[in-house]
């Protein structure tokens, strides 16, 4: 896990080794303990001659230093020359480095056919010639590791390097194939694109900044790339004067036009904005995974249409960004004032919508439940946040329906959440109707209110798509009403409605008005719409608004304010009432095909839900596997023409769990049988999860193997024979109760452990190989286990009785994908996942635990678990908070050392974490320590309690733990620089 890299009896070949970067590489790999092949054919940087002396006298110099290396002379292209004096040699190779390298540097127009052939023959052809040489020979060794050397000028390109930014970016190519096809024989390959001082440098970068890029600052990343430990394949890495960083792949999110709808290079034009927009980047990793967005238009079936304006395929059914509001009585009143509550204010139904201590309770009017919504539409569209495909303004907008159901009675005051999404969109002829709809939830998460906005938009019709319902819904009667309501609207009343969130100038202002063709502001239609279910609520609900159940609309005119309106009802059965409105003055609609639903009883709010308690209901359990080879099984049976159709054996390896099944389609009438029974000429490899998904239909096939879920190895063919599994009706779920058979239970870190101590067991010489004592802290859920390999005969127990050398933390998941192999230890370490303690170096004394295998110990493990129960999961003991000793002796430091303090500025906030506290430094003037935050301080450090204590005992410095994630810095990042007067405090 730690300590110096070596590269002992490893064999490193290095191309160009006799200058600059290649020299550099020799040399540190040498010091190693490497055995270096040191190529370099000793032409000039722009690929004439050749002279033996360049790599000569780095053989010299290694070999002076007590380091092994033999010299070799070839020209790369002669790259089987090169291998072969590696095998000649020490009979391997194991690391192979490709950097030899010249320029020819011409500007395009200038640059001759000899110029461009003789820069890839060295770095494209040379690179391949090499590693084709030593390919086999790390493929039978199952170990290798090959370094390319792109540059800058592949990635970027740059002017006169035409030939060699195409040679070095066809490296990185050559690279990642490399790194796919050798990854299952442990055959890593990278790329770096170094920056360095240079014979193919010299002349290209200014002195100053040639003279401070030491290829020496390259090697050390080269090492650990080509180390046995680094798990790195396929990364492409930019390097030189101490700058260090991986680079990726970065695509924009892009723009998806649906497959059968015309796409011109207009709407290329018109779509540019999208497709170079890297505000929600992807990083596909692989050719399958950059083919996600395309398979996913495949199967999302032909376009629905849409022009500039409005794009169906993009907005239809889009769901937007949840958004938050509250309100108090206060905001209730003010609106039920806005929709013409107040206008008789001694009328009991007016109070008990206005006064919070009415007698007979505050009620809230319920086309309230719409205000919160439309002051967030307002606040989102004022802010430019649309839903893509939706590319009009609000000078296109009319409010054309509007519907809002309650499924319980509005409280006096609440936090709402509202969920949107564009739930229809319809082509009508000249403009084009979007449907929004949004539910309201309380805190509980119990719905509230559901709203739906019927939005026209002028001008934005006419693709050709769907029109819409077309019947007429809500038309009164042909008799007189049944109730009829006239109310005066108050000249100010669009002042006062718009208080309650819609803001919209159109209600206001005059001028604003005037441009959209009114002779002055207008009443806002949902004012209108509160005031007509008041007169509804009024006329049948006896003023209660309580038994209000929903309203639905359509906007047919405009009102003014001091205008009256007459609200025309007609009833139609105990919880229905169809009615319009109009404006008296001009006889004219406002309000059509409208209607209200009524309560018989007033709902109540849900009561939360309360887990039963007693036996348990007998569970079903989703089809597995096996159940879907079952059904397989007897479909094959039934058809058994599909083996002369077919002919050919399938292997599916499963995963999670692991099963392996052979459907044999080629001899006999068939069968289905699991394990490996017959050799098969197509191999599957998924989760058990995904081939039930597939089996059932819910997943495409297609779309697993793309997206790398679904592997396929052998005749790629044959798999497309197997879509008569698409016939095969679906598994049934089992029961799974006290009747039902009990699943066999996932194995647990107790098994695992009770596995490692038969394995010691049986190896009592691991005492002597190891001699040390291990205790395994885990966590979710805890416990603690000692492997003590010091004692004779060695044993696993739960508990610490005996004290460890060596202590390793981690998750109970993550010890159990550690032992099986899922995970690596150095990368679960690397990450920070892994938490190692004591004596670092004896953690590298596990590998053993390698060899155990589950299956050779699993009987052992079911007999012991059989005659006694497993050993009892020991709580691992709370650590003991670090921080408060180590700042109470910061304390005395600062007093017994003023030296500590006196820098100007340093005022330093410590928040830590696992257990939580914060303490505050200050080390200016006298020096003092308080515990508690100071949001003055200049500089916050965020850290876990026992990382604080490494930095105090000196085991990690603050570099170390920044550069792994597990130091967070905020504000000044200097000041952390210098933390020495932690120094010694643990």
């Amino acid at each position: 896990m730690s300590g110096e890299l070596r590269f002992d009896e490893k064999v490193v070949i290095i191309t160009g080794a006799g200058n600059g970067l290649g020299r550099a590489h020799a040399h540190l790999f040498a010091s190693r303990g490497a055995k270096v092949v040191v190529n370099d054919l000793g032409g000039s940087a722009t690929g004439e001659g050749a002279e033996s002396a360049a790599a000569d006298e780095v053989v010299e110099e290694i070999r002076a230093a007590g380091g092994e290396a033999v010299a070799n002379h070839d020209s790369v292209e002669f790259g089987d020359r090169i291998v072969q004096t590696a095998l000649d040699t020490w009979g391997r190779v194991d690391v192979v480095i490709n950097n030899a390298g010249i320029l020819r540097d011409r500007s395009f127009q200038k640059m001759s056919d000899e110029d461009w052939r003789i820069v890839h023959k060295v770095h494209v052809l040379g690179a391949f010639r090499v590693a084709h040489a030593a390919w086999p020979h790390l493929r039978e060794q199952r170990y290798g590791r090959i370094l390319n050397t792109a540059s800058a000028a592949g990635v970027y390109g740059n002017f006169g390097q035409a030939n060699y930014a195409a040679a070095k970016l066809a490296l990185v190519g050559f690279s990642n194939t490399l790194a796919v096809e050798g990854a299952k024989r442990n055959i890593h390959t990278n790329t770096i694109a170094p920056l360095a001082a240079s014979r193919l440098t010299e002349g290209i970068v200014p002195d100053a900044m040639f003279d401070a890029l030491g290829p020496e600052l390259v090697s050390p990343l080269v090492l650990w790339l080509c180390h046995e430990d680094c798990e790195e394949n396929g990364g492409l890495f930019e390097v030189g004067g101490g700058f260090f960083a991986k680079l990726r792949w970065e695509r924009a999110g892009g723009r998806i036009f649906r497959l059968g709808r015309s796409i011109t290079a207009e709407s290329v034009r018109e779509s540019w904005g999208d497709i170079t927009d890297f505000s929600t980047p992807t990083h596909p990793e692989s050719v399958t995974a950059s083919m996600g967005p395309i398979i996913d238009n495949l199967n999302a079936g032909p376009s629905k249409g849409g022009n500039r304006f409005i794009d169906c395929d993009q907005a239809l059914g889009y769901v937007f960004p949840d958004t938050h509001s509250d309100y108090t009585e206060r905001d209730v009143t003010i609106y039920a004032l806005g929709v013409g509550a107040g206008d008789e204010p001694l009328e009991d139904r007016n109070l008990q919508v206005v006064y919070e201590n009415h007698g007979g309770g505050f009620k809230v009017l319920p086309t309230f439940a719409v205000a919160p919504v439309i002051a967030q539409i307002l606040e989102q569209a004022s802010k430019g946040v649309m839903a893509p495909g939706l590319n009009y303004g609000l000078d296109r907008l009319l409010h054309g329906e509007q519907k809002t159901e309650l499924f319980f009675p509005l409280p006096p005051a609440a936090k709402l959440t509202h969920r949107s999404k564009v739930k229809d969109i319809f082509d009508k002829g000249k403009g084009a109707l979007v449907i929004i709809e949004t539910g309201s939830f309380d805190e509980d998460g119990d719905q509230v209110a559901n709203n739906v906005f019927t939005a026209f938009i002028r001008g934005a019709g006419g693709w050709g798509g769907e029109r819409g319902p077309s019947t007429e819904v809500n038309v009164p009667p042909e008799r007189d009403p049944d109730a009829t309501i006239e109310q005066r609207v108050a000249p100010n009343q669009a002042l006062l409605y718009r208080l309650s969130g819609d803001w919209n100038p159109l209600h206001v202002d005059p001028g604003f008005a005037s441009a959209f063709g009114f002779d002055k502001p207008i009443l806002h239609g949902l004012c209108t719409y509160g005031y007509v279910a008041r007169h509804v609520i009024d006329a049948f609900c006896g003023g209660d608004p309580r038994y209000f159940r929903s309203i639905q609309v359509r906007f047919a005119g405009s009102v003014f304010p001091g205008e009256t309106l007459v609200t025309e009802m007609w009833k139609e059965s105990d919880t229905r009432v169809v009615f319009r409105c109009k404006v008296a003055e001009r006889d004219s609609a406002v309000i059509s095909h409208a209607a209200v639903e009524l309560y018989t009883e007033i709902p109540k709010k849900p009561e939360p839900v309360v887990e039963a308690t007693g036996e348990a209901e007998e569970a079903v359990a989703e089809p597995t596997a096996a159940d879907a080879f079952g059904v397989i099984n007897d479909y094959v049976a039934e058809h058994p023409e599909l083996v002369g159709s077919i002919g050919k054996v399938y292997q599916f390896a499963m995963s999670d769990p692991d099963s392996v099944w052979t459907l044999d389609l080629k001899d006999g009438t068939g069968s289905v049988d699991a394990g490996e029974t017959v050799k098969p000429d197509c191999t599957l490899a998924l989760t058990d999860a995904d081939f039930v998904a597939m089996a059932t239909g819910q997943a495409d096939p297609m779309k697993l193997y793309m997206g790398g879920q679904l592997k396929i190895s052998g005749d790629l063919m044959a798999s497309q024979k197997l879509d008569f599994l698409q016939s095969i009706p679906a598994p049934e779920p089992k029961a799974r109760g006290a009747a039902a058979a009990a699943a066999p239970a996932e194995p647990t870190s107790a098994d695992a452990f009770i596995g490692i101590g038969v394995f010691v067991s049986r190896h009592p010489e691991l005492v002597d190989q190891v001699g040390k004592v291990f205790a395994f802290e885990l966590s979710e859920p805890d416990s603690v286990w000692t492997l003590d390999l010091k004692n004779a005969p060695g044993s696993v127990t739960p508990g610490t009785e005996v004290k460890a050398d060596c202590t390793l933390g981690l998750t109970d998941a993550d010890f159990m994908r550690m032992t099986s192999g899922e995970a690596d230890p150095m990368k679960l370490y690397m990450d920070g996942a892994l938490k190692i303690s004591g004596d670092l170096m004896a953690s590298q004394k596990l590998t053993f635990l390698q060899e155990v295998d589950p299956k050779e110990v699993a009987d052992e493990v079911a007999r012991i678990k059989a005659e006694s129960s497993a050993p009892t999961v020991v709580a691992a003991p709370k650590r003991q908070a670090a921080a408060p000793t180590i700042f109470e002796a910061l304390k005395a430091r600062l007093a017994e050392t003023p030296a500590f303090a006196g820098r100007d500025g340093s005022l330093i906030r410590f928040d830590l974490s696992s257990p939580e506290g914060s303490w505050t430094v200050d080390l200016r003037g006298e020096g003092s320590v308080s515990e508690g935050p100071d949001d003055g301080a200049l500089t916050t450090l965020s850290l876990e309690d026992e990382h604080l204590a490494a930095l105090a005992s000196g085991a990690t410095d603050a570099r170390d733990l920044f550069q792994r994630g597990q130091l967070r810095i905020d504000g000044d990042i200097h000041l952390a620089h210098n933390l020495d007067f932690l120094d010694g405090l643990a």
